[in-house]
């Protein structure tokens, strides 16, 4: 590698001591950014796993994580370094935390730096008088609890600091974004796919990306970039992509089917109402009934839990096909167990009962038909979802039962 091409170059010329990660001083970084360009692949893993520990902990971002997004920018865009999809990868985690927070819709750039200004201007005793009166508003005992638990660990300099991490390592590698373009003609596949689950990210730069995935999809034969590329196009563009890919719903490929329906679906919901047809609604469905098995690989998105997407999809429908969206989901969360079950129940769970929490927890005789059985299909989950902290909190929002005997109860069933 010769020195006016290595993706380290300036690398200690950065003091890297002088700037934190979530344990700490960043000195750590800098061998484990060499040992990712390295040779020997245990060594590879080790330090990739490390970064994802230390500049992005559970999602959160740090002051190292912008500065290591440049190094980590030319590694990809360097054929020798092995393994560049995964650092690809690791550049859209440090943008935008788990994507799942994002979807359907995409990244709101603008209401997000909104939202960030906002709170840089608020004093931090207003901060905790919204919290304080939060707290009073929780519906019961249990939502009080967790509310107070979030009021009693807050930190306004913290959550200003953590807030500015996340923008910067955001606007990091949105800097990238033009430059690493180039990488959708790449020769390896899984980089010609990770770089447009990148790019899907930052609307700010759709003008320049979205021109590029068109031109992907006139002559891609692998079908997990086929399939990649169609849902960044969806989360970047408009209504004048509704005919451009709207053919890919006859696809050969189920997975390149879900992915035309995915995009189509969001260009629904942004107000290209001729992108949402009832082709949309089928390819959604079959997909909640019966995905790719196992998934397949290439595809980022939603690490790669096509069916929670689809069930997340299929609310972006509720307006025009209520019924049969809620039926599609409470198929697919009937089918499910764990993690890969939580987007899929919030998604029934939205469609069911709506984005409010109920003022009280009706009773099951006035819940109708498909909501009575929602609630009978949460019911029947097994223990590999119902020990899981983050299913409980997903059935608190909307004021059921946490208990899976409470559950049963609630809809009249026999105790197991």
């Amino acid at each position: 590698m010769t020195t006016e091409n290595n993706p380290l170059a300036g690398l200690d010329a950065i003091d890297w001591a002088a700037l934190e990660h979530a344990y700490g001083a960043a000195d750590d970084v800098p061998e484990q950014l060499r040992a990712l360009c390295g040779t020997d692949a245990e060594g590879r893993r080790k330090a990739l796993h490390a970064l994802y520990g230390n500049i992005f902990h559970q999602g959160s971002r740090y002051e190292a994580s912008a500065a290591a997004v440049p190094f980590l920018a030319r590694m990809a865009a360097d054929a020798s370094v092995p393994d560049r999809d995964e650092v690809l990868e690791l550049l859209a985690a440090l943008a935008i935390g788990y994507d799942e927070a994002h979807l359907p819709g995409g990244v709101d750039v603008t209401g997000w730096r909104q939202e960030v200004a906002a709170f840089r201007a608020k004093d931090p005793e207003q901060v905790r008088a919204e919290y304080d009166t939060w707290v009073a508003e929780a519906p019961d005992d249990g939502e009080r609890r967790v509310r107070e638990m979030h009021r009693a660990v807050f930190d306004f300099d913290a959550q200003l600091r953590a807030a500015d991490a996340e923008l910067g390592a955001y606007d990091a590698v949105r800097q990238e974004v033009p430059a690493l373009c180039a990488l959708l003609d790449d020769g390896d596949p899984a980089v010609r796919a990770a770089t447009a689950y990148l790019v899907a990210w930052f609307p700010e730069e759709g003008n320049r990306t979205v021109p590029h995935l068109l031109r992907l999809l006139d002559h891609e034969t692998d079908q997990a970039v086929v399939a990649t590329a169609l849902v960044a196009a969806g989360l970047l563009g408009d209504a004048t992509l509704t005919d451009r890919l709207r053919p890919f719903l006859t696809a050969g490929d189920q997975t390149v089917r879900w992915a035309a329906a995915t995009a189509l679906a969001r260009l629904g919901s942004t107000g290209a109402e001729a992108a949402v047809g009832a082709e949309v609604l089928a390819e959604l469905a079959a997909v909640e009934a019966d995905p790719p098995e196992p998934g397949p690989p290439g595809i980022l998105f939603h690490e790669g839990n096509l069916r929670g997407y689809a069930a997340a999809s299929l609310t972006l429908l509720a307006d025009r096909y209520p019924t049969e969206a809620l039926d599609a989901v409470t198929d697919g969360l009937a089918a499910t167990t764990g993690p890969a079950g939580f987007a899929v129940a919030a998604a029934a769970l939205r469609l069911a009962f709506g984005s409010q929490r109920p003022a009280g927890l009706p009773a099951f005789a006035d819940l109708d038909r498909r909501q009575q059985r929602l609630v009978r299909v949460l019911a029947t989950l097994d223990d590999g979802t119902w020990r899981w902290g983050n299913f409980l909190g997903i059935l608190r929002a909307w004021g059921l039962p946490q208990d899976r005997a409470a559950m049963r109860a609630y809809a009249g069933m026999p105790t197991e």
